[in-house]
């Protein structure tokens, strides 16, 4: 059996241990199969690129659960034409998985190497329908807005301002929400005409949401 079949079969095998504990649907399951998630981790955390955990990636950060990826993706309740603005590219794996299941996504991180390597992997990948930037995920992408969805992938104290004004009309955000090194909540926020509206989803750990760009990397 060759090496592309293997992981090939552990991909499947990892989406129907998702499909058991019932995270997330059939279009958010397909899209994870689809992504090979080894491709975003370096060569010594690869053997874990199919286990249900998550995993270490450059810069001290972290590539999420894919429990915890199928559940926020799945939260977005994401459409075909629809514009999705994610906070923390990261590895890319959300970024690609985001991409599979909407009209376009942009993606902002405060670190210039994790976008780089992001942008690496997804022309890998023939990913043509993600827009990359490196800066302060906390002031979104504004000359883009309105988005009709937005992703954080790193806990906020709260959702910042600039980011709900971003967010169309009936929008929906979803974040982890609470203080860094504790556990917190993983809302889904829809925009209403009273403001947003949130729900919990679980409880989660995430690293922070933290100003500023990375200038050293």
């Amino acid at each position: 059996m060759s090496e592309e079949d293997e992981e090939a079969i552990a991909r499947a095998e990892l989406v129907m241990h998702l499909r058991r504990q019932n995270v997330a649907g059939r279009a958010t399951l397909a899209a994870l199969e689809r992504v090979p998630r080894s491709l975003f981790l370096g060569a010594p955390h690869k053997r874990l690129a199919y286990r249900d955990r998550a995993a270490p990636i450059d810069c001290g950060q972290t590539i999420s659960q894919p429990t915890i990826v199928a559940m926020m993706t799945d939260a977005l309740a994401l459409q075909p034409h629809m514009r999705v603005l994610e906070i923390g590219t990261g590895s890319g794996y959300q970024t690609a998985i985001l991409a599979l299941l909407a009209a376009h996504v942009y993606s902002v991180e405060r670190y210039r190497l994790l976008s780089e390597l992001a942008a690496e992997r997804l022309k890998v990948l023939h990913v043509d329908n993600v827009s990359l930037r490196v800066g302060d995920g906390h002031f979104g992408w504004p000359e883009e807005a309105p988005f009709d969805r937005i992703l954080l992938t790193a806990a906020a104290a709260a959702v910042p301002s600039d980011l709900v004004e971003q967010l169309a009309d009936d929008g929906i955000l979803v974040a982890p929400i609470g203080p860094a090194g504790h556990t917190q909540e993983l809302l889904r926020c829809r925009r209403t005409a009273d403001g947003l509206v949130g729900e919990k989803i679980a409880d989660v750990r995430f690293v922070p949401m933290v100003a500023g760009v990375a200038r050293s990397l």
